[in-house]
């Protein structure tokens, strides 16, 4: 058993070239050879750039309001329990609402994701 205390979370900051704003990543996985898990902290509006997954991504908020495009649906909402599913392939991107923080457990399987440019700005 490995306890790992919330001062020794490890959060970083996200990479500018993959978000738009504050975003802040903790790897809640280490040793797992196809999957990540990772709880993620949006601050006001950040957001993802559009990127895919060679895998599925299931996204579920745990605090704040998330919203959620791909190319066919331009934003969806959600709020703490909600979940999104995002199979492989699929183009999409994610963050906080305007004026919200958000946090969202991200799960991955697959490689590192394939990273694009910034979403339209609603």
């Amino acid at each position: 058993m490995r306890i790992v205390r919330a001062s020794e979370s490890g959060r970083r900051q996200g990479p500018g070239d993959w978000f738009e704003g504050r975003v802040e990543l903790e790897q809640l996985t280490s040793h797992l050879p196809d999957a990540s898990v990772s709880l993620v902290h949006f601050h006001d509006g950040a957001r993802t750039n559009w990127h895919e997954h060679e895998g599925e991504q299931i996204l579920y908020v745990v605090e704040g309001e998330c919203r959620v495009g791909t190319d066919a649906v331009a934003e969806e909402r959600l709020s703490p329990g909600d979940r999104v599913h995002l199979p492989g392939g699929k183009r999409h991107w994610h963050g906080a609402a305007p004026g919200q923080t958000m946090a969202h457990l991200s799960i991955t399987t697959g490689r590192e994701p394939v990273w694009d440019g910034p979403p339209p700005t609603r």
